[in-house]
């Protein structure tokens, strides 16, 4: 996976998932070979519901811009939106760091947290802290940490399958490193997406 500078989340209630998937589908054939700075998504209904979540990656927000002024974006975006029962939410993140590998479109689970940032410093150091976390939970491939304007943040981590995630989460932290969770973020909310699919450029 490259490197994102600049992730975008999406979420809302679907009421057409089978529409959502085709047009999905049809974003990947028609409109992505032309998206510039497109760098790939994520996308899964949450917790086996109507929730539906998508993370986005461009190489910046100015490039993320760009595409969504573009006719046809526009267009099919329209085309979306009739998908979803009320308005979708978004979060514009340009502050994003990798976690391990990044991820990897073969992950079998994925979970997204959602929450508020109180110590932005504290959050730095435990984003840092890939060798710990890649000996205590080899079952994650990586993921992206992204903090949006508003100051809430959007982690997404990329898991081999849900079984061996559940296996992981029966361990329990380093004291250090549940301090400095605590004191770091809080309002934590879990999205997870059971069956999740992905796209990247061809």
């Amino acid at each position: 996976m490259e490197i994102p500078v600049f992730i975008q989340y999406i979420q809302g209630k679907c009421q057409r998932p089978a529409d959502l998937r085709r047009l999905m589908e049809r974003w990947q054939d028609e409109l992505s070979p032309t998206a510039t700075g497109w760098l790939g998504g994520t996308y899964g209904f949450a917790n086996n519901t109507d929730t539906f979540c998508a993370v986005v990656r461009f190489e910046s927000r100015e490039k993320a811009m760009e595409n969504s002024s573009r006719r046809e974006q526009d267009q099919w975006f329209n085309e979306m939106q009739k998908c979803f029962i009320g308005p979708l939410e978004f979060a514009n993140c340009d502050e994003v760091a990798l976690m391990l590998d990044g991820g990897s479109d073969s992950a079998g689970f994925v979970q997204v947290m959602r929450g508020r940032v109180l110590d932005g410093e504290r959050l730095r150091r435990l984003v840092q802290h890939d060798d710990q976390l890649r000996e205590m939970r080899p079952e994650i491939i990586g993921g992206t940490f992204a903090v949006a304007d508003d100051g809430t943040f959007v982690n997404t981590v990329a898991f081999t399958d849900e079984e061996a995630a559940r296996r992981g989460e029966q361990q329990e932290m380093p004291e250090d490193v549940a301090d400095d969770m605590a004191a770091a973020v809080t309002d934590i909310t879990y999205l997870d997406l059971h069956d999740p699919w992905f796209t990247s450029p061809s």
